[in-house]
């Protein structure tokens, strides 16, 4: 399993109604972050579990569930993350 199905897998955890993950770590080769491993990923996530939560929780919910993946195998991620209402 690669570390795109990883997030997946982990992110499940959230009940997402929708879920897009896309791996710009060939966009960014070369940076110093991609040389350690790290790749970089732009998340769109959609879940009532973002209700009532503002910008800063919703990332840090993203960030907890993801766990340690966020020590090595994830470099940068870009977050969208909102509730079904907000589409």
């Amino acid at each position: 399993m690669n570390t795109a199905d990883h997030i997946r897998e982990r992110l499940l955890a959230l009940g997402p109604e929708s879920l897009a993950l896309e791996d710009e770590s060939a966009q960014h080769r070369g940076h110093a972050g991609a040389a350690a491993g790290g790749g970089h990923y732009r998340l769109t996530i959609v879940s009532p579990k973002f209700r009532n939560l503002s910008t800063l929780a919703r990332h840090r919910l993203v960030y907890e569930t993801l766990g340690e993946l966020m020590q090595r195998e994830i470099h940068a991620l870009s977050i969208s993350a909102l509730t079904p209402e907000e589409l």
